[in-house]
């Protein structure tokens, strides 16, 4: 999966939008204000740090050598991917789907704000 391929997964995303809230090197993927995804943009191969359920996040890194704790983000809740083909498509595509989701679920659990 390239970057072009990559980024138009994760923008198909219901209300995800692209911000470069730490510089131009790094596309950061955003539902509401929290990040879902994050791509490194001068890194080869590209690297995709998605937020998982922690369970799930060990599971993965033992599963494959192309996952590991996310690259200077919260390791116990976020996982980088080495995107150099180890990984199916199909299940970077399920990981991409599974940050979304768990992030939307944080959005449902904030306070409303108050006038």
């Amino acid at each position: 999966m390239d970057h072009k391929a990559l980024e138009a997964y994760i923008l198909s995303m219901p209300n995800a939008r692209l911000d470069y809230p730490f510089g131009k090197d790094v596309a950061v993927y955003k539902v509401g204000d929290k990040m879902f995804a994050l791509i490194s943009e001068t890194k080869q191969p590209l690297q995709l740090s998605l937020k998982c359920d922690p369970g799930l996040a060990l599971v993965l890194r033992e599963k494959y050598d192309e996952i590991m704790p996310g690259y200077h983000l919260n390791k116990k809740h976020w996982n980088t991917i080495i995107m150099a083909g180890q990984v199916p498509e199909n299940e970077i595509e399920d990981l991409i789907r599974h940050s979304y989701l768990l992030v939307c679920g944080e959005q449902d659990t904030q306070e409303p704000a108050t006038a």
